[in-house]
């Protein structure tokens, strides 16, 4: 697989510092993928999980080295942080090693459309006003993940597919209070308020691309189940990348290839 170039790249929501973190995913997303502009929109470091002891390995210093790197080589970085990452927005406005801290910013696309870039927990009603019942679902959210491994460990021995019930929670629950489509609908209006064509955003860990009441929704999803990210195109087009679907179509590529080998062989 080549290079792929985008004009620019949005990712948020990697949670570095969890054991949950699909680092190695990202890192062969960041290789394999090049931007003018990058932003980080929000929980790229997860100093809510690392207060109570971090799990950080190799493969998650390497994320950041790789993101440093590109930003020396001349990639533009912006960081937005979110509430993972908060202790971070006291330092909005300045640079560190390259990389821009920002609350949020406005993205001018290739066609001239302007987009409102932020993370997005300000409109999280639970993470606004009740801060200790978004750290008990956090608890919640991370014991689910961890029971994914079990879980689809005997689902393998029966033959079945991969089956997430941290996602499966996650719907269930927010589906059942409308969380998702009020979160999107809060978000879209605030794009209104602020005069622009749309807005990118992360924080619930549902990747989307749509249009609400003439404004452009859309949200990065994650690097924790669905390894997500929203990249623009030269032409100002955007697309969501689903980089578990892009390895798979490369591995049945390469096993294709060498069928067709020892056939030829």
């Amino acid at each position: 697989m080549g290079m792929v170039h985008y004009r620019t790249l949005f990712i948020s929501d990697v949670h570095l510092g969890t054991r949950s973190a699909q680092a190695e995913m990202l890192l062969d997303f960041l290789k394999e993928t090049e931007a003018d502009t990058i932003y980080l929109v929000g929980d790229i470091v997860d100093f809510w999980r690392i207060r109570r002891g971090a799990i950080w390995p190799q493969t998650h210093n390497d994320v950041l080295q790789k993101l440093l790197r590109k930003a020396r080589k001349g990639t533009r970085v912006v960081f937005i942080p979110g509430n993972h990452d908060e202790g971070l927005r006291q330092y909005c406005g300045q640079h560190f090693g390259g990389i821009e801290i920002e609350h949020q910013t406005v993205h001018t696309t290739a066609d001239g459309k302007r987009y409102l870039v932020i993370h997005g927990d300000e409109f999280d009603v639970v993470v606004r006003y009740a801060r200790w019942l978004a750290f008990l679902g956090d608890r919640g959210y991370e014991l689910a993940l961890w029971m994914n491994h079990p879980l689809n460990f005997i689902r393998r021995r029966f033959g079945l597919g991969y089956w997430s019930l941290s996602a499966h929670l996650k719907l269930r629950v927010k589906t059942a209070v409308n969380f998702i489509g009020e979160f999107e609908k809060s978000l879209s209006d605030e794009a209104r308020r602020n005069q622009v064509d749309g807005v990118i955003c992360g924080h619930i860990h549902h990747a989307a691309s749509r249009h609400i009441d003439g404004v452009h929704y859309l949200n990065t999803g994650d690097w924790v189940e669905s390894c997500t990210a929203i990249g623009e195109n030269s032409d100002g087009a955007f697309e969501l990348i689903r980089w578990h679907e892009v390895v798979k179509a490369r591995e049945k590529v390469t096993a294709s290839q060498l069928a067709e080998a020892l056939q030829v062989a």
